[in-house]
């Protein structure tokens, strides 16, 4: 049968794939903290029908060989971990992260996951969560008497809240983050969340503003860092793809129809 059938038929599926990716992009452009992912590629396996070096004659070798290549596949997805802009929100609760680093939080499970969405809350027990109910790491707990509007995040990640009677603030906790040797290695769990894997590397803590790690940005929000148009001009092209491999595949019919056709 024709090679190019089942090459054209694999351009297909990679780009079926190309565009799954860009839709879920797409799809999360409002989704805090959220990263854009990019589908990449390889070739596969080539055929050697000649090959370079083989000797013509006594004094001389064929200079460039014949190989005939099969296709494409998807060889993996990639996570953009580039900074996405910071909206303010004015809510109190809300914090976002300017630089490198992940807030921590405790999943139902015991297990530990990694999320750049600050859109944290205040949950009966006065404990950060977020909107999942997952505990934020290391613990930050208000007082039973604190007033909801006075929390206060600096950029180095310290909490603190006001009480009824008293001038001054008083410290509740600190907020850490984390980052990876490897971040494109974490494993996306939804809502979010991402775990370590042995690809990522361990986690390595740090208070904000020192080490390496970013800012804490109280009342601040990271948005997605998905560029609307530019995943509009990718979407263009993965379809434009698509069609010229189904080209390839309806000429390569049309080629098998002429030969079909000889005998009569």
């Amino acid at each position: 049968m024709v090679r190019s059938l089942w090459t054209g038929a694999s351009g297909m599926i990679g780009q079926q794939a190309n565009i799954d990716t860009i839709s879920n992009n797409l799809a999360n452009v409002n989704t805090s903290g959220f990263k854009k992912v990019r589908a990449d590629f390889e070739d596969l396996l080539y055929q050697t029908i000649r090959t370079a070096g083989t000797p013509a004659t006594e004094d001389t070798v064929i200079p460039v060989g014949v190989q005939m290549g099969h296709g494409v596949k998807i060889a993996a997805t990639q996570r953009i971990f580039n900074q996405g802009s910071l909206q303010n929100t004015e809510n109190v609760s809300d914090i976002a992260i300017e630089g490198e680093g992940f807030f921590r939080v405790k999943m139902y499970d015991g297990s530990y996951a990694y999320t750049r969405d600050g859109a944290f809350k205040v949950d009966s027990d006065g404990r950060l969560v977020t909107s999942n109910g997952y505990w934020v790491l290391p613990d930050i707990i208000m007082p039973a008497d604190f007033i909801p509007s006075s929390i206060a995040v600096s950029q180095q990640g310290r909490v603190t809240v006001k009480l009824p009677g008293l001038d001054d603030p008083v410290d509740v906790g600190q907020i850490e983050l984390y980052r990876f040797p490897n971040p494109v290695g974490l494993s996306a769990v939804g809502e979010n969340l991402f775990k370590a894997t042995n690809a990522s590397g361990d986690a390595i803590a740090g208070q904000p503003g020192y080490d390496g790690m970013g800012r804490t940005m109280h009342k601040f929000l990271e948005m997605s860092n998905v560029s609307v148009v530019r995943e509009m001009v990718d979407l263009i092209v993965a379809q434009r793809a698509y069609e010229f491999n189904s080209k390839t595949i309806q000429t390569s019919d049309n080629m098998l129809g002429v030969a079909t056709n000889l005998k009569r």
